[in-house]
């Protein structure tokens, strides 16, 4: 049986759950309610496990706060033994515009501290990462304001239907590949 850990990216406490900076534990959190699954607090993170035509989806939202998400990464690859090909991190992204999405095999770590951290403790930039665009539309020296702030009304109308696109892309990474989902969603 083929498995993949799904890494969602964000900070643990109830001051950060409907902020952007959070779009990673938002969609996990999602796709559980989707399929009535329970997460359950383990070891460095909050951990779920979905079957879907003979793969296992390991979701996993690190407890270690944003910035050292690395540890509790490299900690689920291992025990579960699951290659590094078979991991997607999903993170939030300010250089696309308000829900885009972009999946990637490789790349910089963009300023993402999460990502800077995953990239350090794995000692490579190349693993999946599922961006999710959050915008930028905030004025000079307010950027961490912005991420941690809240989804707008706006944004939050048009939220639902971005997280039923990303349920449909996690499903895709395991059931098609990176390269399939990567043609069937960037830019979507």
């Amino acid at each position: 049986m083929k498995k993949y850990l799904i890494v969602g990216l964000g900070n643990i406490g109830e001051q950060y759950a409907q902020t952007r900076h959070n779009i990673g534990f938002k969609i996990l959190d999602y796709f559980a309610a989707q399929e009535h699954l329970t997460f359950e607090t383990q070891k460095l993170g909050d951990v779920a496990t979905f079957k879907l035509k003979g793969r296992t989806f390991v979701f996993l939202k690190p407890s270690t706060y944003m910035n050292l998400s690395g540890k509790a990464v490299v900690y689920w690859l291992t025990k579960e033994n699951i290659p590094l090909e078979n991991m997607l991190v999903i993170t939030d992204d300010l250089n696309l515009p308000f829900g885009n999405i972009r999946v990637k095999t490789k790349g910089s770590d963009g300023g993402h501290n999460g990502l800077k951290d995953i990239q350090e403790k794995l000692n490579t930039t190349l693993y999946n990462r599922f961006r999710f665009g959050i915008s930028d539309v905030f004025s000079k020296g307010q950027q961490v304001d912005y991420v941690l702030g809240k989804w707008t009304a706006e944004e939050n109308e048009k939220l639902k239907e971005r997280l039923d696109k990303s349920v449909e892309l996690i499903k895709s990474f395991g059931l098609a590949g990176i390269s399939m989902t990567m043609n069937a969603f960037n830019g979507k």
